[in-house]
């Protein structure tokens, strides 16, 4: 396998058939010490993290592909804390899509003037570009096209499939009592035909999520899913 990118939280490797494995690691984000899924640093290592979040993320990778929702996951290995994916072109050099429940993180931080800890949010969507020198920008449906970063059909495509598959999320959660306030995806054009879908994970180090009002750390929230 050869390394071609070395990650804050998994590194990737690309094969001979021209897929890429995933190879999640124990680290985790944040800001200023304090876990953050948005954040652009590597905060602590966490034993056990790594093969928590692909444990997560390949339980709805799998929820995903029965729903005929398009991703670019192929299977996973939980042995070797791998993942295998179909290569995926990424929207410029890369956009997050974070959808919003309630309100708190960083749209507190911004808008703290009009809104209040934990408000509810009906499903507030927005997009940032990955740039961690400029603190990862947030950016508008008009800015992304202006850039000819995506049209906007794929915007569009983008803001169904992240309120769909957040919802599958959030369903999944209130199932064991937890309540999930924000989830941070990524997506690529995928395939000759260049489809849109869901591309990196689906984790407890991408989501905050929340069980009788109080945070639930990524590894209590695979034990809580899992009943482990």
């Amino acid at each position: 396998m050869e390394l071609v990118y070395k990650g804050k939280t998994k590194d990737i490797y690309k094969l001979e058939d021209g897929n890429y494995i995933f190879k999640f690691k124990d680290d985790v984000t944040g800001e200023d010490g304090v876990f953050d899924p948005g954040g652009n640093t590597v905060v602590s290592k966490v034993e056990g993290m790594g093969k928590s979040n692909l444990r997560v993320t390949k339980f709805f990778f799998d929820k995903l592909k029965e729903l005929g929702i398009p991703t670019h996951y192929i299977d996973a290995d939980l042995d070797n804390n791998t993942m295998t994916v179909m290569p995926a072109k990424l929207f410029g050099k890369g956009v997050e899509v974070i959808l919003r429940y309630r309100a708190v993180g960083s749209f507190i931080r911004r808008y703290g003037a009009y809104a209040k800890e934990g408000q509810h949010l009906d499903g507030y969507v927005e997009v940032t570009l990955k740039d961690d020198k400029r603190k990862d920008p947030l950016i508008t449906e008009d800015g992304l096209v202006m850039l000819n970063i995506m049209t906007r059909d794929e915007y569009k495509t983008i803001k169904e499939l992240t309120k769909r598959i957040a919802q599958v999320v959030k369903d999944e959660l209130e199932r064991k009592g937890m309540e999930l306030y924000d989830i941070k995806f990524e997506f690529g054009r995928i395939g000759e035909d260049n489809h849109i879908g869901l591309i990196d994970e689906i984790s407890g180090g991408n989501m905050r999520v929340y069980k009788n009002g109080e945070y639930v750390e990524p590894l209590e929230l695979e034990r809580l899913m899992f009943g482990d």
